[in-house]
């Protein structure tokens, strides 16, 4: 799924994304030392390719190798997947997309920026049927 993306986004093939899952107590250290969040959350993403408010984020794509890191905890996506009523391995594949739209410069700080990756994560789950059918196995 996540070679498709970058596929998709004409990233070159070498391109490199980590994940790692982890549990709460290590997504929280990380939370408060990166962020200054002293809670665990469900996924952090670290971009190699920060950018500034001014710039795009990514404006050389082709030159992209090394694009970061994305962190999830498992036992926070565990107990989403139980609120939200669908599998553990659908909750982990929305926050693996969501961690990596993160890296690809997508951000919901503002109104206008959450719709479009609200839209992004939507066009991405469309492409991927199988990923809402695990909606259904709890």
């Amino acid at each position: 799924m996540v070679d498709q993306i970058l596929k998709e986004r004409q990233l070159p093939w070498e391109t490199e994304v980590s994940l790692t899952l982890v549990d709460d107590v290590t997504i929280q250290n990380l939370n408060r030392d990166y962020r200054g969040v002293d809670a665990p959350t469900d996924v952090l993403s670290f971009s190699l390719e920060e950018s500034r408010e001014e710039e795009p984020a990514f404006e050389d794509l082709s030159a992209v190798k090394i694009l970061g890191d994305i962190v999830i905890s498992l036992e926070t996506a565990s107990r989403q997947s139980e609120e939200y009523g669908h599998s553990l391995e659908r909750e982990v594949a929305f926050l693996t997309v969501h961690g990596l739209l993160h890296l690809l410069g997508y951000d919901h700080q503002r109104p206008e920026e959450e719709a479009e990756m609200e839209q992004m994560q939507e066009v991405i789950f469309g492409q991927w049927p199988q990923l809402t059918r695990l909606g259904n196995e709890v």
